[in-house]
């Protein structure tokens, strides 16, 4: 599979397309004003502990104060803050977050206080009204390595499948780790030498260093440490030795991230390239129309069936339709065939549009078991190609297969879209006849209420037409009913299908309660 990222940077914003085999699987976004902030470290303070959510909220310096679940608190959240002398104790693979038992959850919540200094990461970014969801178990990734500080345990990729790579891995963790601390061994490592492993090991020590005096040194809410920007972390995370090539329109992005390579991966470094061309480079590799397509709701397939793709507040569905597909064989062969090229499409635009969440399909019915559990794993085999975190259910006796899929940033749809002020998001507005019985409704209230028969409407263009044309225009009905002389004038300054009311010298602006 030929894998390339391509990197656009404008003063507006840098975009990072990943393209397999040609096509655009993953899409990236990052603008001055809406850093990436996954992966930033805070001292904050405890703002308010909910234990009926087994939650707590952490001020962390943001507008929006950061959500820590109890599930997510470490065990050793308070040692940040204090010496350590406990002895250092290996274990194979990292403890995992688990839904505290209600005893458990009570004495998190004593422990927790307002006010009290907690130092938090961000594992979520903000969404939508929601703050950022944050944890208590610190990390910090490097090229080969995760340093994890007062924890004390050694971790391998499990990816890693070679019994003594990875003793060969745990025994340089251990050499190259002081007391209190833990590491997790990262999928690059493997093959690594010993002196590349350290130097990457030590640099993340000294960043802890960094970090420790200022949590020590400095009040809260603070920030102690910015993860990197996004060009610079997929290239941390994603530049691995099945990439083709990188490719970059800006002078400065490729100084850093060519030096960043040198650094540590500098057999990579000849995978970087500088682009040249005056056409710009997502137009150049057609990454362009990608996006426009991405941001319908509609995607078509190659055989001529499509998908309907609707985003709401609390699930994605999602819908597969034969469309122009014209099969020679009976149904059950014919919705096969749409149903698996559907689900490679479907894994692939969640992967590009960065759908999470609840996810529901509604797959072509089909009365063949044999067929079902192909569809099922030929779904499960495209998500394997996904790096966030998803589970997927069996399909239903409708038809329907559920899953969810970790969300941890905005989908790319709100970041490159506002919501409609008009619509509200529901995708719907006013028709011209609601406008005209809503204008209708305000001359009933201001008669009642004793007001002058002589007034000024002012309307949009189309609200003006509407009223006008026609043998008996609205206009004339309208006057003729509450025998009032209405001048309706034409305004380009109001709003979409918005009105206003004067007085008969257009001049004092109408308010009926």
């Amino acid at each position: 599979m030929k894998k390339e990222i391509i990197i656009n940077s404008t003063i507006e914003e840098t975009r990072i397309a990943i393209i397999e085999d040609s096509q655009l699987v993953e899409l990236f976004v990052e603008r001055p004003e809406n850093e990436r902030m996954v992966g930033n470290i805070y001292k904050g303070k405890v703002s308010r502990v909910l234990p009926g959510m087994q939650a707590a909220f952490i001020d962390i310096g943001l507008e929006q104060n950061g959500f820590l679940h109890f599930s997510d608190i470490s065990d050793a959240t308070n040692q940040f803050l204090v010496d350590i002398e406990e002895d250092d104790e290996e274990n194979g693979t990292p403890p995992k977050s688990a839904p505290r038992r209600p005893q458990q959850a009570r004495q998190v919540a004593r422990n927790l206080k307002k006010n009290q200094d907690i130092i938090v990461q961000i594992m979520k970014e903000p969404i939508g009204t929601k703050g950022p969801r944050v944890t208590s178990d610190i990390s910090i990734p490097g090229r080969f390595a995760v340093l994890v500080p007062n924890q004390n345990y050694i971790g391998i990729s499990r990816k890693i499948n070679n019994p003594k790579e990875k003793k060969r891995l745990r025994t340089t963790a251990r050499q190259a780790l002081p007391k209190n601390f833990g590491i997790i061994m990262r999928t690059q490592a493997e093959g690594k030498s010993e002196k590349i492993i350290m130097h990457d090991i030590h640099g993340l020590l000294k960043i802890w260093e960094t970090i420790d005096a200022k949590i020590k040194e400095k009040e809260a809410p603070l920030l102690v440490y910015k993860d990197f920007g996004m060009a610079s972390s997929i290239i941390r995370d994603l530049f691995t030795s099945d990439v083709d090539r990188v490719i970059i329109d800006s002078r400065k992005q490729m100084r850093e991230i060519s030096t960043y390579v040198k650094d540590v991966a500098p057999q990579l470094k000849h995978k970087i390239e500088y682009y040249t061309n005056h056409q710009p480079i997502f137009e150049y590799f057609k990454i362009e129309d990608e996006i426009i397509r991405s941001m319908e709701s509609k995607v078509w397939l190659k055989n001529g069936a499509y998908i309907v793709i609707q985003q709401t507040e609390a699930m994605v569905a999602i819908d597969v339709n034969s469309g122009k597909f014209i099969g020679r064989r009976d149904h059950e062969a014919n919705a096969l065939k749409i149903n698996m090229e559907a689900a490679r499409e479907i894994a692939r635009q969640a992967r590009l549009r960065d759908l999470g969440g609840i996810i529901v399909i509604d797959f072509i019915d089909m009365e063949n078991n044999d067929n079902r559990m192909k569809l099922y794993q030929e779904f499960k085999r495209e998500f394997h190609k996904d790096r966030s975190i998803t589970k997927i259910e069996e399909i239903s006796r409708f038809g329907i297969i559920e899953m969810t899929r970790q969300r941890v940033r905005p989908a790319i749809l709100r970041t490159l879209h506002e919501e409609c002020p008009q619509c509200h998001g529901t995708g719907l507005v006013p028709s011209l006849p609601t406008i005209v019985a809503a204008i209708e409704r305000w001359i009933q209230n201001y008669r009642a209420s004793r007001g002058d028969r002589r007034i000024t409407l002012r309307v949009t263009n189309d609200i003006f037409n509407y009223m006008n044309n026609g043998r008996f225009p609205k206009k004339l009905q309208l006057m003729w009913k509450y025998w009032m002389k209405v001048n309706v004038i034409q305004d380009d300054s109001l709003g979409f299908r918005e009105f206003k009311f004067f007085d008969r010298k257009n001049e004092r602006e109408l308010i009926v309660s």
